[in-house]
């Protein structure tokens, strides 16, 4: 009977497992839906910010901001790498943060310098446990992004590339696709493309694609207040600030589809181990009652 007890305390066991998990997809499933709606509502802004800061350059060519202009040699680099507070999200933060490893020690043998902003805690333990250079860091993002502590964090690698103290920023985060899949991508932030390519389109890009980039068909003018050169420079701030925050928009999104699809695949395994310890009790109860019933017997007939 001592076996029985045992297996009965493992299906106890496996059932309550299956209740967290059963109400963590439920919660993801809810916080998904909200992410995703956030994550799209922010896509307007930066195509529209897009749109106008690519018209301005076209109207002043003659005026090259310090965020457009390229090195001619990269000897020091900027990574963002963003990723999620907390776990139980598939291979999100696994794929990303071997697919960061990978361009490191790509970046590594080629003599290049590396320094990282750690945006989410994962991220932040992985760079910490690599032995990485890392000039700042922001965790505990919730869930919801706020561009104000956003800011603070990337502003480190923003004014390092004016100075030149580094030569190219980039940004590592996972693109979402849909419910089911979510990309990690490796892109670079600045210098931006001449285009102003939009690098959520098409996921790991290289530099200096343009893929995406606004084409207009006719000519533009503006009043500019005060002038145009303030206009251009404020703008395209707010611009890469903005696709920081997509950056990280997409990763809450993948975070809760990725949660989402874990617990379900979590509450079905659970489901499926209940069903096989439930055999194997119904089994070896009756080969107890079994067993019972032929000592009775035997008993019997001795007697």
């Amino acid at each position: 009977m001592a076996g029985i007890k045992e297996i009965r305390t493992k299906i106890k066991s496996v059932q309550n497992t299956r209740k967290i998990t059963k109400a963590m997809e439920m919660v993801a499933a809810s916080k998904m839906r909200k992410a995703q709606e956030r994550m799209r509502a922010g896509r307007p802004y930066a195509i529209k910010v897009r749109d106008i800061a690519a018209n301005l350059m076209q109207a002043h060519p003659e005026y090259r901001h310090p965020y457009l202009l390229e090195r001619n040699e990269i000897k020091s680099v900027g990574v963002v790498l963003v990723t999620t507070d907390k776990g139980l999200c598939g291979g999100l933060n696994t794929n990303i943060t071997r697919l960061t490893l990978a361009r490191y020690k790509a970046f590594q043998e080629q003599g290049v310098n590396v320094q990282f902003t750690a945006l989410g805690n994962k991220g932040l333990s992985f760079l910490t446990r690599l032995g990485t250079t890392l000039v700042s860091q922001e965790t505990q993002l919730g869930d919801a992004p706020n561009l104000e502590r956003l800011i603070g964090a990337i502003k480190v690698q923003l004014d390092d590339f004016v100075a030149g103290k580094v030569d190219a920023v980039y940004l590592a985060t996972n693109r979402f696709v849909n419910t089911m899949k979510q990309e990690p991508s490796f892109i670079r932030l600045l210098p931006l493309p001449s285009g102003l390519a939009d690098p959520f389109q098409s996921g790991d890009q290289e530099p200096g694609a343009t893929e995406g980039a606004p084409k207009s068909e006719y000519g533009w003018d503006y009043i500019y207040e005060p002038d145009a050169k303030s206009v251009i420079d404020d703008l395209l701030l707010r611009y890469v600030e903005g696709l920081v925050y997509q950056a990280v928009a997409e990763n809450m999104a993948s975070e809760q589809s990725a949660r989402m699809v874990a617990m379900k695949a979590a509450s079905d395994n659970a489901k499926k181990i209940i069903g096989d310890l439930q055999l194997v009790y119904n089994k070896t109860r009756q080969a107890a009652i079994t067993k019972e019933l032929s000592e009775i017997v035997g008993g019997a007939a001795a007697v």
